[in-house]
This record gives C-alpha cells, sequence and structure tokens, in this order.
C-alpha cells in the first residue's frame, strides 16, 4: 500500500483534503484513481489508512478508513552529528540513517570539511534531504520523521550537547584504545546518544582535543579505514544492535 506524508492529519467529517506535492505526486505521476486505498502519515506520529474519493490536479480528497498504530520508538535515542561530505555520500547517510531509527541529524563544518556551501545551496540541501528522510520514513514504515538542525561550526556544535543523561562518542580512526562495542557493553544504558562522525579528512589533533573537554569519549569501529557514511551507518548500527530495536523482543 502506497505511504504518503502530509503536515498535519486533521479530518474533517471522516474526509481530508490533500494539497501541495503529494496531491500532484498522486494525480500526475502516479494516476491514482477514486477507490483506491493508500497510508497517511504527518509529522506529529499519527497514521491513518485511507480510500480516495476524488482526484484533481492540485488536490485529492480522502475517506480516513481506520487509524493504524504507530511503531514504538527505539529505547535509545540516537542523535547523529555529521560533517558535511560529498553531495551522494551524504543523501546516502541520511537515508541509511533515517531507516535504522536515528532521532535527530546535526550537520556541522569541521576544520577539514572540503565542502562550502552559500546560504542558497544550503537550504536547498536541506530540503532535499528533508525529502530523503520523508521517503526512507514511507519505505522502512517508520511515522516520525527525524528532526534535521541547521549545520553549525564544530566548536558551537559540541557546546550544544546535553550532558544529563547523555552518552558523548566522536569516532576517530587513530584511537587505538577504546572501540565503540567495547564501550557500549562496559556501561549502563543512556537513553541517548550523541555520536560525532567527521569529514573524509578526519578530525584535527585540535578538535580531538576541544571534543575530549567537552566529557566526549574518543572511540574507534576497529582496525579498517572507513569512508565517513560507511563509519555513520555502522555506528548506528552498533548502538541500535546493543541498546536499541534491531531485534525481536
Amino acid at each position: 500500500m502506497r505511504k504518503f506524508f502530509v503536515e498535519k492529519i486533521i479530518p474533517t467529517g471522516g474526509f481530508l483534503s490533500i494539497t501541495g506535492k503529494e496531491a500532484r505526486h498522486m494525480a500526475t505521476v502516479l494516476r491514482m484513481k477514486k477507490g483506491e486505498t493508500l497510508i497517511l502519515m504527518d509529522r506529529e506520529g499519527q497514521s491513518f489508512e485511507a480510500t480516495i474519493e476524488a482526484v484533481h490536479y492540485k488536490e485529492v480528497k480522502v475517506k480516513i478508513i481506520k487509524t493504524i498504530p504507530p511503531l514504538p520508538p527505539s529505547p535509545v535515542k540516537i542523535s547523529l552529528a555529521q560533517a558535511i561530505i560529498k553531495s551522494h555520500p551524504m543523501e546516502y547517510l541520511i537515508q541509511k540513517a533515517t531507516e535504522l531509527g536515528i532521532h535527530s541529524i546535526h550537520p556541522f563544518y569541521s576544520e577539514r570539511t572540503v565542502i562550502k556551501l552559500t546560504p542558497e545551496q544550503l537550504n536547498n540541501k536541506m530540503d532535499r534531504w528533508i525529502e530523503i528522510m520523508k521517503s526512507a520514513c514511507k519505505q522502512c514504515g517508520r511515522v516520525m520523521v527525524p528532526s534535521l538542525n541547521t549545520p553549525l561550526p564544530f566548536e558551537e556544535l559540541i557546546t550544544t550537547v546535553p550532558n544529563k543523561k547523555t552518552l558523548k562518542v566522536l569516532l576517530w580512526e587513530d584511537e587505538d584504545k577504546v572501540d565503540l562495542k567495547g564501550l557500549l557493553t562496559s556501561m549502563s544504558f543512556a537513553p541517548h546518544v550523541f555520536a560525532i562522525v567527521g569529514p573524509e579528512g578526519g578530525f584535527t589533533s585540535n578538535e580531538i582535543n576541544r571534543v575530549r573537554e567537552a566529557g566526549f569519549h574518543i572511540v574507534s569501529l576497529g582496525n579498517r579505514i572507513l569512508r565517513a557514511e560507511t563509519a555513520a551507518v555502522s555506528l548506528i548500527s552498533i548502538i541500535q544492535y546493543e541498546w536499541g530495536d534491531l531485534n525481536l523482543v
């Protein structure tokens, strides 16, 4: 059954009018017809099964049939801070992080960040990333879209992280004493993990010193040197496996 996002679902007498991009997609791309069944989701976590009553170019009217109970969220809230990387790897990372149940994404600029964006380019990127997250949510059956924060300089980013009930970690390829799995298994459960992954060129020694001072654990994913997007997806998977919902229990 096809899934669609709307800003907020407020049925009026059991009916709802859909406009904007999703309505145009239904009408002109998918050529959906009266009587077809679909699933509607909104930013507040509501999800409904509905049938199409009427299709127009800029509006699709549907009848709400029933409420769909949302999937339970992961027991651990994961915030991923990712240095901005090249376009395709960044989009892949955002897509897979969303599928894996990320709570929020915090792009940032570090000393070795290669990508420089104008305000207009950044706005376009943010719009694109949000659409990717919406599509990923549709694909994996997730209702709540992760929050996407405006990119910050690295120095500012690390000052915004809460200390209470938060495990703060940073992946660093030169760490040779502590690995992420070992850290998680040696600690009691934390309801929030704030994890930082750097750019293609890694972090500078000055940046590593700054995060140590800010109370972060510096960890490794092992002996392999991973691309930024691979490291981020691996990090989220490990956290979800150890503390989250990558199980059937």
